[in-house]
């Protein structure tokens, strides 16, 4: 069987190291921790984990401490996690399949990972992620921020999911810091760097800069299609914030154009309608978003809400306010199907009950 050497960089982790490691147990054969200058109880946690830990400067580049990570590793594959990162215990033979199954063929193993989650542990915000890689210099980290491996050879994608749990507000300015470094250094960013560039500025209600950034990179074209529909929200939201409403449906309508129209795109759209009280046209857009397959293996971010549940409890608003009462108990019932204890549908199922 194929071997994996777990890499991972931490800086001040004491809180949930220990929990990550013992969610990942048995899943690795070797450790690898990567320490970029903590000031608590992180390395001496690492150290009862594994006797390779090692001290990297940190230079404002993740690229550069998780590559030193892989360097240190002695595996076939490397796999990678955060220390808030957490492998529910309904995932672990699953990862244990991919380890048994797959690796001897796969040069990269996409798996889910999920960040955002509702009331009821459901995930709200999902992507693929290149988890685990054959260990070849091939398969690299690149970028100082949001970083990411460009996936070769025969890349496969799996169903194992790893949950991002995290622990307090962490640093919120790093990221634009290590943006603003590069630029004043004279350096260019990438497609891809412009783009989470753009969006850090949004964050950070720098809305006049963000426009002018997310205008740049959809403007240059070189971008992949997830991020250019991506920009696409994060510019309408920009243009909002600006009180340009024209501008931000426009944006929004531009992403339509990039692949197959995302139900979270269609969501945006109708939700400017419902605002509008323009209902009809907020049900067009919220039955095309409901028409919308989820994506599957493309590694773009998705709501899984905007698929299901979303566009079904909008709806329901939508059709009451025309008057539509049996119209709108119906796509009430639709949403509970998805979430059955949400306290909005079961509000208004109590509602419709009522007026029987």
């Amino acid at each position: 069987m194929d071997t994996i050497s777990l890499c991972m960089i931490v800086r001040d982790e004491e809180p949930v190291l220990i929990r990550c490691l013992e969610s990942a147990a048995g899943l690795y054969d070797e450790l690898v921790i990567v320490d970029t200058g903590s000031a608590d109880r992180t390395r001496e946690i690492a150290r009862g984990y594994t006797d390779k830990v090692y001290d990297f400067p940190w230079v404002d580049d993740f690229s550069a401490a998780r590559n030193f990570a892989f360097e240190q590793a002695s595996m076939h594959y490397c796999m990678w996690l955060d220390a808030d990162d957490v492998i529910p215990e309904d995932q672990r033979d699953r990862f244990l399949s991919v380890k048994e199954n797959d690796l001897p063929a796969a040069d990269v193993v996409m798996l889910p990972y999920h960040t955002a989650f509702d009331a009821a542990g459901r995930p709200t915000f999902t992507y693929y992620r290149e988890r685990i890689v054959r260990n070849d210099p091939r398969f690299r980290w690149k970028g100082a921020v949001h970083e990411a491996i460009a996936p070769a050879g025969k890349v496969i994608y799996r169903e194992a999911a790893v949950e991002h749990r995290k622990e307090g507000p962490g640093d919120p300015d790093r990221n634009l810091r290590i943006f603003q470094g590069i630029l004043a250094r004279g350096d260019n960013l990438e497609p891809r760097e412009q783009f989470y560039y753009g969006r850090e500025l949004f964050y950070h209600r720098r809305y006049e800069e963000a426009v002018q950034v997310l205008e740049a990179f959809l403007t240059q074209g070189w971008g992949w299609s997830e991020n250019n529909a991506d920009a696409c929200r994060v510019l309408a939201a920009c243009y909002d914030a600006l009180h340009q409403p024209r501008f931000a449906l426009r944006a929004l309508l531009e992403g339509l154009s990039y692949g197959r129209p995302r139900a979270e795109l269609c969501c945006d759209i109708a939700a400017r309608f419902y605002a509008l009280q323009d209902y009809r046209q907020a049900i067009w857009w919220y039955e095309r978003a409901l028409d919308c397959p989820r994506p599957g293996e493309t590694g773009g971010f998705v709501s899984p809400d905007c698929y299901g549940y979303l566009p079904c409890i909008q709806l329901c608003l939508c059709w009451y306010a025309l008057g539509e009462a049996a119209r709108a108990a119906a796509y009430n019932e639709r949403a509970g199907e998805y979430k059955p204890e949400d306290p909005a549908y079961l509000y208004n199922k109590a509602f419709f009950e009522a007026r029987q």
